[in-house]
């Protein structure tokens, strides 16, 4: 396996917590930061291929159209749109409301 070096600037909190974590598992820091970067990318690049798969042939069009059609009622009791994300929906432009 070929290594590169990459230097690294982390907050200090997350180093002290990488460095503790480290000690817990008994790797170097480098080792587990390395780990944790791999699962991250596995992670990462799973989930990018699943809806890559999952998207299949579809196209933005194919979700406005449906959309389109779908009823215009109101959700079902606590499955809002808390009012923190409603911004931008439905042209609102008060988070507040």
């Amino acid at each position: 396996m070929s290594k590169a070096t990459y230097p690294l600037k982390l907050p200090t909190s997350i180093k002290v917590a990488a460095a503790r974590l480290a000690k817990e598992d008994g790797v170097s820091l480098n080792q587990w930061i390395a780990a944790a970067v791999a699962q991250k990318v596995g992670a990462v690049e799973t989930a990018a291929d699943f809806f890559r798969r999952r998207a299949g042939d579809a196209r933005p069009e194919d979700l406005k159209a449906f959309l389109a059609v779908a009823p215009d009622v109101a959700p079902e009791p606590d499955d809002e749109i808390p009012d923190h994300l409603r911004f931008g929906l439905r042209g609102d432009t008060d988070a507040r409301r």
